[in-house]
């Protein structure tokens, strides 16, 4: 976990990334597993987070956010870290993957979020896939995490 923190708080750029080559070098392997197909990219990035959070923080999974329920928030030290997952299937995903974030954010008291979305389609290749881009909601930053 040291290589992750700065400050006291998770650098979630740096561990996105890590989950980014992680995804692209084994996610093959388990999308086809499934007939959940969310369930895959749902379970990968718990497992890739849970072996870093591991030590001194938590993961929920579906936490109560309003009505509706946020993927998956990390809380180490005293810090949430929101992370919204989509399936990159439509062109209105990350619109609507941001304002539903930007919603959870709010619930939460958080200013920072994360939005990983997982383009599946075999013909786009992998430099097209893997981005970081920050998008800003009002006062919120959410990182949009391409995978």
């Amino acid at each position: 976990m040291p290589r992750y923190l700065r400050d006291g708080k998770i650098d979630m750029t740096l561990l996105m990334q890590d989950f980014q080559v992680f995804w692209r070098d084994n996610g093959a392997i388990w999308q086809e597993r499934y007939d959940y197909k969310e369930a895959a990219p749902h379970l990968i990035l718990m497992a890739f987070l849970q072996r870093i959070i591991n030590g001194g923080g938590s993961i929920t999974r579906e936490m109560a956010a309003e009505r509706k329920r946020l993927d998956l928030c990390v809380e180490y030290l005293g810090h949430k870290y929101p992370i919204e997952l989509k399936l990159n299937e439509r062109p209105e995903t990350l619109n609507k993957g941001l304002e539903q974030l930007a919603r959870y954010m709010d619930t939460l008291g958080c200013t920072e979020g994360w939005l990983v979305l997982f383009d599946r389609r075999p013909d786009v290749d992998w430099s097209e896939k893997l981005y970081l881009k920050t998008e800003t909601a009002g006062d919120k930053h959410i990182t949009v995490v391409g995978c």
